[in-house]
């Protein structure tokens, strides 16, 4: 294995794993500013308040996005194995 081919493979390795995590993270900081937003404007601060819609918006997310995710760890795998015969040269 080449230096190339290892940094290549680390590139795309962190590339997929950041494609990967930004619909999951994304909806989590979004729905997180949100909730402090309406809860800096109403003087509410109660913790629950924060955990449940976050924790509802995340799960909405992962089976939103469990397609594209499933689609992307397929490729992302096929694509490894495809160069399993050039890693012993």
């Amino acid at each position: 294995m080449t230096m190339e081919l290892a940094v290549d493979l680390m590139r795309n390795l962190l590339q997929t794993g950041l494609l990967l995590a930004i619909p999951i993270l994304g909806t989590a900081t979004v729905v997180g500013l949100l909730v402090s937003f309406v809860q800096s404007i109403t003087s509410l601060q109660e913790q629950t308040l924060t955990f449940v819609p976050k924790l509802i918006c995340v799960s909405l997310a992962i089976v939103l996005a469990s397609n594209f995710i499933l689609k992307t760890l397929t490729d992302f795998c096929i694509s490894m194995f495809n160069l399993i015969p050039t890693m012993a040269q």
